[in-house]
């Protein structure tokens, strides 16, 4: 079953993000754009929300509101994130040059990321939804000779998520609802280790993992909806290699070798509230949890001797020690008439990392959303929806270093990030 889930997922990454990479635009490298509709209120419907298709991710419960046939929504989402260092007071290695002229440029790039859903009656009381989408991502790659390549040069992480599930109707103003995750992560991460001896140190590994997600919607009135969604961690068992371009990788370093390491990518939970004004105007709000507490320490083993190493020896240790983080957001839609609708939308966006343990690979601070959006039918069964929303991104301080290596990378991150999304939605 294994290895047929993984041959699944295998092809659902190449099919879906081929020559696509991953910007990481929510606490921690999580990704917060699941959905084209959602962007312009920030992802304040959340749980409680049922536009379209997309809800058989956020709340599988959903699916109970949506009208009765098929629907299907694809999305793209351009992201434009960020991240230039400001060197303030870097010492030892980080200080010597050439190192010293050379500050990384901007480690930010654009991305593309798709996602795509389809839902379905089975019967009156049951509905059958199905995700593909991309929860965790992130790239972050500084110029060649940067006074922080000792700490990192490139770090990449890819994820496609399969997910399938169902609803049931409880009654007139209860549902509930069920999925499960297949998840493929692939990782990439690399740094310099010291010029005509090792060469760059490049980490790449991959696995296949499982997860849970469940979800209720509740009408309190005929204007209130309450929505709740819990969705589950999953645990990878990473496999890999880990090489060196340099002549001396296995002598020096015990490099160019099989390598494992544990990750858990943590739960969340959402709780949201949509509310029908008046004819005009639709309110929405969300708080959701997320456990990054479960992000403390990456350890990455050899699987097998290599010049000087034991099989089972550490290669190095990443340490995280993230915590647990919230995020609010709120949002609003006028309906102009029939078919088209502008939509508005705010959020607070804590970060997991913390001015001790943070590196370049990921400069991540507090985020504050400003969205905007509009929707038009386009037809009796086709609806567009595009979204703009940016990040005010705090900056991020870095006080860094690499074991055995005399100094500190010392200075902060400036960040910002761009989202422009398109989704088309489809019933049928």
């Amino acid at each position: 079953m294994k290895i047929f889930t993984k041959k699944l997922a295998s092809f659902a990454v190449g099919a879906a993000l081929a020559g696509m990479t991953s910007g990481a635009l929510a606490g921690g490298f999580a990704i917060g754009t699941q959905s084209g509709s959602g962007t312009g209120n920030a992802f304040a419907g959340g749980a409680a929300g049922a536009d379209d298709a997309s809800v058989a991710w956020y709340n599988p419960a959903g699916m109970m509101l949506l009208p009765s046939g098929k629907q299907a929504a694809v999305a793209l989402h351009a992201l434009n994130p960020s991240f230039k260092f400001q060197n303030q007071g870097s010492t030892g290695a980080f200080a010597s040059p050439p190192a010293s002229t050379n500050d990384g440029g901007d480690g930010g790039d654009w991305a593309f990321v798709p996602n795509a859903f389809f839902t379905m009656d089975i019967n009156p009381k049951f509905r059958f939804g199905l995700a593909l989408n991309v929860p965790f991502g992130l790239k972050t790659e500084y110029d060649a000779g940067w006074r922080g390549q000792i700490t990192a040069l490139k770090s990449e992480i890819k994820t496609v998520n399969i997910n399938p599930s169902i609803a049931y109707n409880v009654g007139d103003r209860l549902s509930v609802g069920v999925g499960v995750s297949i998840q493929k992560i692939e990782a990439e991460l690399s740094r310099f280790s010291g010029a005509g001896v090792v060469g760059n140190v490049i980490l790449n590994a991959d696995d296949v993992g499982y997860g849970y997600n469940f979800g209720l919607l509740f009408k309190a009135t005929p204007a209130t909806r309450i929505g709740a969604s819990y969705r589950s961690s999953i645990k990878y068992e990473l496999e890999g290699t880990a090489t060196g371009t340099g002549p001396l990788a296995v002598a020096a370093a015990g490099l160019n070798v099989g390598v494992k390491a544990d990750l858990r990518v943590p739960d969340s939970a959402s709780f949201s509230v949509f509310h029908q004004l008046n004819p005009k105007w639709e309110l929405m709000g969300d708080i959701t949890w997320t456990g990054w507490s479960s992000v403390q320490n990456l350890v990455v083993f050899r699987t097998a001797a290599s010049g000087p190493a034991a099989a089972g020896s550490v290669l190095t240790t990443l340490p995280f020690l993230w915590d647990d983080t919230l995020r609010y957001s709120v949002g609003a839609n006028y309906k102009f008439n029939a078919n088209t609708k502008l939509r508005l939308g705010a959020a607070l966006d804590e970060s997991p990392t913390n001015d001790v343990t943070r590196t370049p690979r990921l400069p991540d601070q507090e985020r504050k959303w400003l969205a905007i959006g509009v929707q038009h039918r386009l037809s009796k069964a086709g609806v567009l929806d595009v979204g703009y929303a940016h990040e005010f991104i705090k900056d991020a301080a870095i006080s860094a270093a690499e074991a055995g290596i005399p100094g500190r990378l010392n200075g902060s991150f400036t960040n910002k990030a761009d989202i422009l999304s398109v989704q088309y939605s489809h019933s049928f």
